[in-house]
Parts: structure tokens; sequence; C-alpha cells
């Protein structure tokens, strides 16, 4: 497997395409893919699935933001989107496709790699942040499951909170499974028993 960082480069201008090359192998040692034809790109980048996509096109289309949608949504890769001049909506829509980087009239050779370490850093940003979300809301569904097996051990065993939840914990410990698994485990069974 190499350690070289993968990088697609959609581009249909041949000139601009190696300017764009030309600069990423200035700055390193790169695996670098031209693609000159926007049909079909969603099924190209999931076939090659690239480390990063850089996206160099005059005025993104709508067809185009939803082809990077379709082979690039948000929690694949980083996407750099180079455009010449924005359109009107066009920069919220091509964040909401997973563009990490939207950047206008931007396409300088000295630019490229600094903005593609940019859009990198962006995209990892936010896949953190979007873990920790799903691992906040994972631990509040927890929490709401363990009240209610503590709410019907409380109402079935006449116990208090803290003695509901010791009575869950060990339960939990001597089961050998998480807390959060018993109390699940209590609360589906209540509800087939009323």
């Amino acid at each position: 497997m190499s350690d070289k960082l993968s990088i697609i480069v959609v581009e249909a201008d041949r000139e601009r395409a190696l300017l764009i090359v030309d600069s990423l192998r200035d700055a390193g040692d790169f695996d670098v893919t031209v693609i000159s034809e926007v049909t079909g790109l969603s099924r190209r980048i999931s076939e090659l699935n690239p480390d990063v996509v850089l996206v160099d096109v005059t005025s993104p289309s709508r067809d185009m933001l939803e082809e990077l949608t379709l082979a690039s949504g948000p929690m694949d890769r980083p996407v750099a989107l180079f455009v010449d001049r924005d359109e009107g909506g066009l920069t919220r829509a091509a964040i909401e496709a997973g563009v990490s980087a939207y950047v206008v009239d931007g396409l300088r050779r000295d630019r490229i790699k600094p903005i593609m370490d940019a859009a990198i850093a962006r995209f990892h940003m936010f896949s953190q942040m979007r873990a920790e979300l799903a691992a906040t809301r994972q631990a509040l569904e927890e929490r709401k499951i363990i009240d209610r097996a503590k709410g019907l051990l409380m109402k079935a065993k006449g116990l208090d909170e803290d003695a509901a939840y010791a009575l869950l914990r060990k339960t939990a410990m001597d089961q050998g499974v998480k807390l959060a698994d018993v109390a699940q485990s209590l609360v589906t069974a209540a509800g087939l028993l009323s």
C-alpha cells in the first residue's frame, strides 16, 4: 500500500490541468490523476477512491455539485473547488455538497498546495466534530434508556434512584455487558409485558 496521497484533479482545460499537476509535483510526491470529463464524475471518483479531489471550473453548475455530492459526500474525502466566478447561492450548495474549500478566482500555482492542505485540515476537523457529535448523541440515547430502566425498577421494586442504578450496574457487571444494554433489555421486556 502506498503512502502517497492520491489526488484527482477535475479539469477540462489541458493547460490548466497541467498547471495544477505541475504545482502538485513541485510541492510533493503525490499520485495525481486528471479527469477531464465531468460526465460520470461520481462513478470515476468512486472507482479511483482518491484521498483528495481538486476541481477547477469556470462556474460550477448544480449538476456538477450533485455529481460531487454523489461521489464525495461530506464523509468521504476532502474536496477543493476552484471557480473563476461565483454564481449566487452556489457557495452554500457547494459546502452542502461536501466541498471543504471553495475558492473564487484563486487558481494560482503557488496557492494550490496550501489550499489543498487547508481543505484536508478542514475536512478532518469536521470529521472529528461529526464523530464527537455522533458519540454525544449515542451517550444521550443511552442515558435516556438508563433513566427509563431506572424508572421501571423504581416503580416495580420500590427502589430509590440510586438503588435502581446500582442494581442496573451490578447486573451489567455480572453479565459482562454495557449498562446501556442491560437497560435496553429491561425497557424492551417491560414493553412486551405491558
